[in-house]
Formats: structure tokens, sequence, C-alpha cells
């Protein structure tokens, strides 16, 4: 593993354009394949695991060799090849977050890169290839939505994007919940917010719209993978919002946790509804 690579804040800005043309390219492959005859299997796991999958991964492994040899890298699909912990930046990778999703026809399927520096995501991109969406952002200078073609040409300016503070009390919380995986702890959590507005998705688009203003919250209170968060980890941050443990507190990644795991995590909106939440947390 290379040691001493450290990228943040301005020092990132240099492969936020690479690093979307590269996942929007990863992209463009998965919806080139046919759902219907291509090839699927199981990982350890038990997960599955498609050509798509597999095809994309290899695309953005490819690109990653060209564009930053000095940094690992750590994908869903080799993490055979992962040398915890990371003590510098590496690069995170889900090259196909919703593989479900994919599998079953629908939409809301995601590539998803992250930079992680120091155990902290600080560059996020997540590419929904067949909504023709990219959003992008990095720690400390803003998060932004752009439009995308299938053909793996980004187009049109930038919009910036922000998380919405919550509206206070009495208004109803908009919740992001997944379209494929519940738990009873997250149904809790969201049975306390009384008059909640689910918006169920898949994969990390429920991040994204937390970012973007158009949901408060994304709590996850059960376990899930490091590279199912981290790229939506550092968009919502960079957009104003802020995502912690189910207990308030920061997460890590890169780290020797077992299976790659994130117990639990809430993505939040307004900074602020965290603070409290925490003070209200018991044994807090």
């Amino acid at each position: 593993m290379a040691e001493g690579v450290t990228l943040a804040g301005e020092n990132a800005l240099t492969l936020m354009e690479p690093l979307t043309k590269l996942a929007v390219e990863a992209g463009a492959a998965i919806l080139a394949i046919n759902r219907k005859t291509m090839g699927l299997g199981r990982k350890i796991d038990g997960s599955v695991v498609s050509d798509a999958d597999k095809l994309a991964d290899a695309i953005i492994a490819e690109g990653l060799a060209k564009l930053a040899p000095a940094i690992p890298v750590l994908s869903e699909e080799r993490t055979h090849l992962a040398a915890r912990p990371y003590r510098d930046s590496f690069f995170l990778i889900d090259p196909l977050d919703g593989t479900r999703e994919f599998i079953t026809g629908t939409d809301e399927f995601t590539v998803n890169i992250a930079l992680v520096t120091r155990g902290e995501p600080v560059l996020g991109i997540v590419v929904a290839p067949a909504l023709g969406t990219v959003w992008r952002g990095i720690i400390g200078i803003g998060a932004e939505r752009l439009p995308v073609t299938e053909n793996a040409t980004v187009y049109g300016a930038p919009t910036p994007i922000r998380t919405r503070p919550h509206p206070g009390p009495g208004a109803p919380w908009i919740v992001s919940v997944s379209r494929s995986h519940g738990d009873p702890r997250t149904e809790a959590f969201i049975a306390e917010r009384p008059g909640a507005i689910r918006q169920v998705l898949g994969s990390a688009i429920k991040f994204c719209r937390v970012a973007e203003g158009g949901a408060d919250i994304y709590p996850r209170l059960s376990p899930t993978s490091e590279w199912d968060v981290a790229a939506g980890h550092a968009i919502v941050t960079a957009a104003g919002g802020l995502v912690t443990s189910g207990l308030g507190e920061l997460l890590k990644f890169g780290e020797d946790h077992e299976d790659f795991l994130v117990h639990d995590f809430i993505a939040w909106g307004d900074p602020q509804a965290a603070c409290r939440n925490k003070a209200q947390t018991p044994g807090q």
C-alpha cells in the first residue's frame, strides 16, 4: 500500500472531473448490458453479483490505475485485495449499488466513487445512469447535480445543491427509506416522527435526495457496507448536512471493521437536528 498520499479539499478538486467521467463511463456500460440475458452469480456472503457489477468494476479499476496509481482502492468486487487499515487516502468503490434494483428492471441503481482520507469521506460521486443524473461533492467546497447522457457525456451547467433546515416542531419529516431493506430499529426511529412522509428509493439515491434538499433524513439502523455509504456521505456533508452513527458519532472508513460493515447510520440534512437527536438519545 502506498504511504503518505493524502488528499482533501482543493487537493482533491483536480480529481473531480476525471473521476466523474470514469463513473459515467461505468454507468453507460451498465446500461448497455441486457438485463434479461446477463450472467448472475453469488459471492461468498451470499449476495448476488452480475455481469454488470464485474464490467463496471473493471472499467473503474483500469481508470483509477491510470489516473491515480499511488492511491489504494477498496472495491466491493475486490475485497480480497484490501490492505486495511488505510492510513491516508484511498478510493472506496461500489461499481453497481442497487444490484437487486438493476436485476428487477428498475432505474434506481448507481455507480459510487468516494475518496476517503484518514477515515473520512472527502469526495463523493454518485451516478444514476438510467436517471441521467450525477451528484457529486467535495467537503469544504460544495455539492452539485449534473445531467448526463447515455453515451457517457456529461452536459449542461452543474446546479449547486444544498440540504435544507428542518422546518421545526410540528412540520412533517420527509424520510428517504430503502426499497429493498427494512429493519425494526429504522421503523421505530421513523415512528418517533409522527406524520413522516416516506420516499421509497433504491441505492445511494437516498443520500442524494437529502443532499439536494428533497428529503430531511435518511436513517439506516441496520448493518450495511462501507462502499454503500461513503460516496453519499461525502455528498451530504459537502451539501451542508451531517452523517452520524445511530448514536450520533462520526463514522470511520477503511479501518478493521468486520466484513467492512457500517453498523448503522443517519444522514441528516439539518446538522442542528442531529445535535438535538443526540442530546435526546438515552445514554448520551
